[in-house]
């Protein structure tokens, strides 16, 4: 007869700690109530998992589960092998995870005041199966005595350090690899391809016709890393609140800490660090006006995805804001005085773009058939017809306020030939216009800004806008 199988949970079967998890949820669920974990903790870890228990439900059909693991266990079900889930995670979490993978033939948890980890799990193991009378699968170094005592030691994407300590017992079968490198996986997270958004911050200079201009130009080089750190902290920050929604969504599932590629901890140490990396390095390098910019876009970005996102007409005219303070801060990193032309075209024609971002989500809630209100926001998907003409007339007064400044005396005198900036109205025209149609039929990008820059269309209309204003400097 075969050995049992023993696996354990958390860093094994799943890419992610429950522990951790119960934790964060318990804090966005109760807020107020938070202070309550240091206490908990206090009482011992089998104390604070009861507790945590108790307040926090999980849905195991939706957790990161280990493929090649998981893959493994499959393979041993059908040879008839007796499979066992040992874990320090609660019984109650691992009954749960149990039913709903339906591999196991017996369930060893924490419950009560014993937190089945380390020499714990060693001692019950060795109980239950005899020394060296099961295989075991873990990650961890609190699983290092388990696989002292097991006869076949597996591995599943270890801990640093972790494999070697292992192999000194000479019993290490196979090494289940599914994560990405730790560096690979908190870029991902920190969304390079969103900094483009921060190219916003140099429209100020290049109104102001200061490209030239070396000193001018390395602040808004500083002012745009700035920009992408705090920006990375905020998506980062948004990413821990809708972890639970992330996994069901069809591809954010696939974002490192949704997927497990990136550990909830990590994220959580991320989000002040690169925050504060950004306001010191802003404090001591920019003047203070543009500090004062870039910390009221960074709370703002954080009301936003913890409370604003979910009320109407609010949400929408918070990320228009966001995108206009990138322009003033990218001006006060300059030295420049925002003008009204610019950052009345900015709000509304962001406010478009924004209205297209909540069209997208409420298209896709109605192609499934859902009537209710959008989970984590104020609209149902009822609300489509509204959106786009709200968002259609948005961007429609960009264009009136690109044509008003125009025939500003400034921009007259800006212009060798001012005139020839009007072939930018019909040009915005055609691309707002085209953003909407391609939203209508359902094959816009959850986010408009990126699909601009991949979008071939978008990019050559970008760079026909671009040659008009340059063509009016010019001749």
């Amino acid at each position: 007869m075969s050995r049992p199988l023993v696996v354990d949970l958390d860093g094994t079967l799943l890419r992610s700690d429950l522990l951790v998890e119960a934790m964060l949820r318990y804090s966005l669920q109760e807020p107020l109530a938070a202070f309550r974990l240091p206490f908990w903790i206090m009482k011992g870890k089998a104390s604070l998992k009861e507790r945590l228990a108790s307040c926090v439900t999980i849905e195991a059909a939706h957790l990161p589960y280990n493929q090649p693991v998981l893959d493994y266990l499959m393979k041993a079900k059908r040879e008839h092998r007796q499979i066992v889930l040992a874990t320090a995670s609660h019984r109650v979490y691992a009954d749960q995870i149990a039913s709903h993978l339906a591999l196991f033939d017996r369930v060893m948890a924490t419950e009560g005041d014993t937190n089945l980890s380390s020499r714990a799990k060693r001692e019950k193991l060795i109980d239950e199966f005899g020394e060296r009378g099961f295989d075991y699968i873990g990650n961890s170094y609190d699983d290092v005595p388990v696989w002292a005592a097991a006869d076949k030691a597996y591995l599943a994407d270890p801990e640093r350090g972790v494999r070697k300590r292992a192999a000194r017992n000479g019993n290490v079968e196979q090494v289940f690899l599914s994560r990405s490198a730790f560096p690979h996986a908190w870029l991902k997270a920190m969304r390079p391809h969103q900094w483009l958004k921060n190219l916003l911050i140099f429209i100020p200079l290049l109104a102001a016709h200061q490209f030239f201009n070396a000193p001018v130009v390395f602040q808004a080089l500083v002012a745009f890393a700035c920009f992408s750190l705090a920006a990375s902290s905020g998506y980062l920050f948004n990413d821990l609140l809708d972890l639970e929604s992330d996994r069901h969504h069809p591809r954010k599932n696939r974002r490192p800490l949704a997927s497990g590629d990136l550990s909830i901890l990590a994220g959580i140490i991320s989000v002040p660090l690169l925050a504060i990396v950004a306001i010191t390095s802003s404090l001591l390098l920019m003047p203070p006006l543009f500090s004062a910019a870039l910390v009221i876009y960074y709370l703002l970005s954080i009301i936003y995805s913890r409370f604003l996102k979910s009320l109407m007409g609010i949400d929408t005219i918070a990320l228009a804001s966001l995108y206009t303070i990138r322009i003033i801060a990218g001006a006060f990193a300059c030295g420049l005085v925002p003008t009204f032309w610019l950052l009345a075209f900015s709000m509304f024609l962001f406010l478009s773009l924004a209205m297209v971002k909540r069209y997208t989500e409420l298209f896709d809630a109605r192609s499934k058939g859902e009537t209710g209100q959008t989970k984590g926001r104020g609209y149902f998907p009822a609300d489509l017809e509204i959106i786009a003409n709200l968002g259609s007339a948005s961007g429609y007064l960009s264009v009136l306020v690109l044509a008003l400044y125009i025939q500003d005396a400034r921009t007259v005198q800006m212009y060798h030939s001012h005139v020839v900036i009007w072939l930018a109205c019909p040009i915005l025209l055609f691309w707002i216009s085209r953003i909407w149609m391609v939203t209508h039929r359902g094959a816009m990008h959850d986010d408009p800004v990126i699909f601009a820059m991949k979008d071939r269309t978008s990019l050559v209309t970008g760079a026909l806008f671009a040659l008009v204003f340059i063509l009016a400097t010019m001749f």
